[in-house]
């Protein structure tokens, strides 16, 4: 039997030492905390939204080219600069020598670089797609969607034995359980690995290492919280691994919105140019500064809430230093990935009888004691997400 209290007379105060502020949810409302919508950061952006006003006049960027010097020839000047200046500032990965091809968000890029390293041979068998699970719970989906008979999703890339051509997807930090991934397929054949590195950044996690591999894919949906831009983009090695990935984004979509990269290249010159006069500027005005704190705050009251309940186990995180920060510290995933303790058999409707919408385990590929909540809506969902846990109990 669940018993909630919501909507109590005073702040939750925890053993940790943190205070849930009072809910303004009503009793009978959801809160949702499936979606992945990354709105948390939506304060800063208000701080600093003169800043980042762009005006686009009605006979600019009307044309399908964006800089045909360039081999992703839809792709401006001013997009290629500002994602080549964030990952400087950042250090999180090396960006020299390799080809930068921009999508429309990272989800397209995901369906171009299954296309782009499947074998072109058309007598070929389909080659296999594998994630270590839990994996997102979207790739099964993304894959087979498009009922290709150049590749298709095989499951689990840890039971992948197949002496047969793979390719492997590995997110590091993990959606949905946060952890740090390497590849993992055992396997006598040299698979294809695919890099999704959408959460690693700083306010996420440390950045330990400069990544270096041969296909690297960022979103600038988890980076700065802008989802709606749709802007993803990827590092390739292989000149024409990214040739085959921009014919796709071309027959797919004939490049990127215009409008989107000039809006996101003002954002990301923003956190930029703030990390340039760090002396001049109060940390609340350094972005990456500013969400680390508030991903630690959100993380160190939703553990006081778990514990309170006594419902649910968290994942374990190691502290590692952080070169962007200079300092060690802990990972604060996007996601927290809950396990039910004995008793309940499916986190997903146990949350469900609080009115917490979450996505169960089953969708990641691993049992339903499982659940994943995101900890990157918005300020009132998350109030009522801690509020309605701390006050859940078994009977």
């Amino acid at each position: 039997m669940v018993v909630s209290t919501i909507n109590g007379t005073s702040p939750l105060s925890h053993s940790n030492g943190t205070t849930i502020p009072l809910s303004t949810f009503s009793r009978n409302s959801f809160v949702n905390v499936e979606k992945g919508d990354p709105v948390a950061f939506r304060p800063y952006w208000e701080k600093v939204r003169d800043e980042c006003t762009v005006e686009i006049k009605g006979d600019e960027w009307m044309s399908y080219l964006g800089d045909t010097n360039n081999l992703c020839w839809y792709m401006v000047p001013q997009m290629r600069d500002a994602i080549l200046r964030l990952h400087n500032v950042v250090g999180n990965a090396v960006t020299k020598d390799k080809f930068l091809v921009l999508g429309t968000g990272s989800s397209q890029l995901y369906q171009a670089l299954l296309y782009a390293l499947s074998p072109s041979e058309s007598s070929h068998r389909p080659i296999n797609v594998v994630a270590a699970a839990p994996y997102y719970s979207e790739y099964k989906d993304a894959t087979d969607i498009l009922q290709s008979r150049l590749f298709q999703w095989t499951g689990d890339a840890a039971l992948y034995d197949k002496d047969e051509p793979y390719i492997e997807v590995v997110t590091s930090p993990n959606n949905p359980d946060g952890t740090l991934r390497v590849p993992v397929v055992n396997s006598g054949v040299e698979g294809k690995i695919i890099y999704d590195l959408a959460y690693y950044w700083p306010q996420y996690t440390p950045i330990t290492d400069q990544l270096d591999h041969d296909v690297m894919v960022f979103t600038f949906s988890k980076c700065t919280g802008h989802a709606g831009s749709r802007i993803g983009w990827a590092f390739v090695k292989d000149i024409e691994v990214a040739k085959k990935m921009i014919r796709f984004v071309q027959l797919n979509s004939i490049g990127v919105s215009r409008e989107s990269q000039i809006r996101a290249a003002k954002m990301i010159g923003v956190i930029c140019d703030g990390y340039k006069n760090l002396k001049s500027i109060e940390s609340d005005h350094l972005f990456f500064d500013y969400s680390k704190r508030l991903m630690k705050e959100r993380w160190e009251k939703f553990k006081g809430a778990i514990e309170k309940s006594k419902v649910f186990t968290l994942t374990k995180y190691p502290t590692s230093y952080c070169h962007f920060n200079k300092d060690l510290s802990e990972q604060y995933p996007a996601f927290a990935w809950l396990k039910c303790l004995e008793g309940i058999k499916d986190g997903e409707s146990y949350l469900e009888k609080l009115k917490i919408r979450t996505r169960g385990g089953g969708r990641f590929g691993v049992d339903t004691k499982y659940v994943r909540v995101s900890m990157i809506g918005t300020e009132d969902e998350f109030i009522e997400l801690c509020t309605r846990l701390s006050n859940a109990k078994r009977e």
